[in-house]
């Protein structure tokens, strides 16, 4: 077993805790009947949602579940 492949599976291990963490900290899409009779208020969220936290949670998912592939390849490889 090299180095390599035990920092690959050390940075494996860490990168599903936080993709974990990442994916249970988002709120639902499905905003049931409040979400119909709010929707108005919700404008403002959906213009800035790249800079609210779920915007941010939902950038680090996807950069995320990319390393995540990425090291899955990589530890396959090794």
């Amino acid at each position: 077993m090299g180095a390599l492949s035990v920092i690959l599976k050390i940075l494996y291990i860490l990168n599903c805790l936080f993709l974990i963490t990442v994916v249970l900290m988002q709120k639902g899409k499905t905003a049931g009947l409040s979400g119909a009779i709010g929707g108005a208020a919700e404008s403002y969220w959906g213009k800035n949602k790249a800079r609210s936290m779920q915007g941010s949670l939902g950038k680090l998912t996807k950069i995320s579940a990319a390393l995540f592939i990425i090291l899955s390849v990589a530890l396959v490889l090794v």
